[in-house]
């Protein structure tokens, strides 16, 4: 350990400690906070739509880039980094809420229990995002200083060298704006004035149940060139056996038994493949998605409790944060940052407006300090999106059904305090990996980590504060669990607890897609994606699918050495700041439109006023549309122009 130590030590940031520049200034501040709504915002309209958020942190950095250093001619890279902590703490707060919270409206609609409380919603957000940041205030020196050479931290290492580039010039800003500015008038073209479907599908004469759909979005498009071909791969082959197996198969035997059948309360000769999609085929991809992260969290149970010891005794070793006097290596107080977790525990224990309990603020307490360890780790090994952020909650959720059943806290109480209890462990552990990533490219950049743990806070209170009211808009507009917003995560979430509580499921389906994950696994094939691939609709997965092909052409030339590593590079890497600017643009105009489709004049919406009906340009127009929306995306990656050119 000690000559690990003295490694890091040895290690000079690109702005060194003896330097001061401007970094925690109202500028980045005010910036960070409008980055942690708008991202935040926009990661809970895509999350509930297709089960996956996005890093803010790269999008973030580079807007501020542009604003601070392109507009404001002003050159600190501190400050941009500034920016890009306080915005990717909205996020991650975003991503935790929206895995579990939508349960709760779907409880008041589906179960007549009452409606979610906006005090509640808020408060449980913002203790999990404060706790998650206090839990890794004393990590930092073991985790991000201490194993500098042993843990990458691939999206804060990342992040790191896009703000040393940017400190050249400002052109990738505009790409982002470029991707965001077209996502918005795409989405609102499409289902704001609803020139043309966004949604399209057609049924395959002669194979009954079956169809094959697209929703023709642009943040689909972009989610798909993020993650790549393989997992785009991995969703479209959950949605096929979903739509062109499973739904057929069970249409073709719904003509012979004139009963209806659990859960649906009609025949299945009614249903079309919708009905058989929410009837059925949700409950069978659920079982799939809850496999899928339990066993992600029990293979990764090795390495979680060898990270926890290792972490410990590096906590152990580094004295918490140090005696060091250098600006780089400055913590906020150790025991500040235990008086306000002690306080926001006995919070939560004493008063009602969580509702837990006792034995809530005990597990809260317990797991969270344990998962935001393990996350914080396993985030420096593996990335942001291998962590098994709802392998855990569902652990935690598994865990305090039991307890609270157990003790007689049961019964609609019950399951809304076993759901907040996940809901604040799931928030905790989004910030906890976040946070690191954050702190990692502050490390390698030389910023203060004082100042970042500030930041965090910061980001956490602004997004915590917009989060719920966020919700409420998009359910009063949609509807969670509907197709337009299908909350994959937190239907789940709401499966297990009503499970453990009731014992009303049907859990046939539940242990066929827990059979179906079982034979992907033996295959090899990543469950998670093709678990949320099975449950959401295939018209989510398609145009993934299309994004995907696009990153996989270039990755392509790229192995085949039709391009060099560096012209590769920059080509994905303009696609992915293309792509991150088409998800916060649909999202974006997504909370507009929500808010536009709960607004009445007269009869109706002022949505409905304003669209013009989307027969106007029909499927074929939708997809010529689509098609636009592609050569953009080529255009600034596989077309985009690199010094080999």
């Amino acid at each position: 350990m000690t000559e690990q130590v003295k490694k890091t030590n040895e290690f000079t940031p690109y702005i060194p400690a003896d330097k001061i520049m401007p970094e925690f200034t109202a500028t980045s501040i005010i910036i960070g906070i409008i980055m942690s709504i708008v991202f935040g915002a926009a990661n809970a309209y895509i999350g509930l739509r297709v089960g996956m958020t996005i890093s803010a942190s790269i999008p973030a950095a580079v807007i501020s880039m542009g604003i601070i250093r392109g507009i404001m001619k002003r050159d600190s890279i501190l400050e941009n980094n500034m920016v890009q902590t306080i915005g990717s703490a909205g996020e991650s707060l975003a991503a935790g809420a929206i895995f579990t919270l939508p349960a709760l409206f779907i409880w008041s609609q589906e179960l007549g229990m009452a409606e979610p409380n906006m005090v509640e919603i808020i408060t449980a957000s913002l203790v999990g995002g404060l706790l998650g940041v206090f839990f890794m205030i004393p990590l930092r020196k073991a985790l991000v200083v201490n194993e500098h050479g042993t843990l990458p931290y691939p999206e804060g290492t990342a992040c790191a060298e896009v703000l040393k580039a940017g400190e050249t010039g400002g052109v990738k800003a505009k790409t982002v704006f470029s991707g965001l500015g077209i996502g918005a008038i795409y989405k609102f073209i499409a289902d704001g004035f609803k020139l043309f479907p966004s949604e399209i599908e057609w049924g395959i004469k002669g194979y009954r149940g079956a169809a094959i759909g697209m929703d023709v979005l642009p943040a689909l498009l972009g989610v798909g060139f993020i993650v790549g071909p393989q997992i785009s791969a991995y969703m479209l082959s959950g949605a096929i056996l979903g739509w062109l197996v499973i739904i057929p198969l069970i249409a073709h035997l719904g003509q012979y038994i004139p009963e209806a059948i659990y859960p649906a309360s009609v025949a299945l000769s009614e249903l079309d493949y919708w009905g058989i999609w929410s009837n059925y085929l949700r409950y069978i991809g659920a079982g799939a998605v809850a496999f899928g992260g339990i066993l992600s969290l029990i293979k990764s149970m090795p390495l979680i409790a060898r990270t926890f010891k290792e972490a410990m005794s590096g906590l152990k070793a580094s004295g918490a944060g140090g005696d060091s006097n250098l600006r780089t290596d400055a913590d906020m107080s150790m025991k500040v940052a235990l008086i306000c977790v002690i306080a926001l525990i006995i919070f939560i224990a004493a008063t009602p407006i969580i509702p837990v309990g006792i034995a809530g603020a005990i597990l809260i307490a317990i797991f969270g300090f344990l998962f935001a360890t393990v996350s914080a780790r396993l985030v420096g090994l593996v990335g942001s999106s291998n962590n098994p952020v709802s392998g855990m909650t569902i652990a935690t959720l598994l865990v305090a059904s039991i307890i609270f059943k157990a003790i007689g806290f049961d019964g609609e109480e019950g399951m809304i305090g076993a759901l907040l209890v996940g809901t604040v462990i799931c928030i905790i552990t989004a910030i906890a990996g976040d946070m690191s990533q954050d702190l990692k490219t502050g490390f390698l950049v030389g910023a203060t980590p004082k100042k970042q743990q500030i930041g965090e806070l910061i980001g956490v209170v602004a997004s915590a504060l917009v989060i719920g009211y966020v919700l409420v808009l998009l359910n009063k507009a949609w509807g969670f669990g509907s197709a337009e917003l299908p909350a994959p995560q937190a239907s789940m979430m709401r499966l297990v607890i009503e499970g453990v509580m009731n014992g009303n499921l049907p859990w046939v389906l539940i242990f066929v897609g827990i059979g179906i994950g079982v034979v992907v696994e033996l295959l090899g094939i990543q469950i998670l994606p093709f678990a949320v691939g099975l449950y959401l609709p295939i018209h989510l997965s398609t145009p993934i699918m299309v994004g995907g092909i696009i990153r996989g052409i270039l990755d392509s030339k790229k192995a085949k050495n039709k391009l060099s590593e560096k012209a590769a590079d920059e080509k994905i890497n303009s696609g992915v700041l293309y792509s991150s600017g088409l998800i916060a643009g649909e999202g974006l105009i997504g909370i507009l439109l929500a808010i536009l489709a709960v607004i009445q004049v007269g009869e109706g919406s002022v949505l409905d006023k304003v669209a013009f009906g989307d027969e106007v340009l029909g499927k074929y127009g939708a997809v010529v549309f689509f098609i636009i929306l592609i050569m953009t995306l080529l255009k600034y990656s596989t077309w985009k122009k690199t010094e080999e050119n």
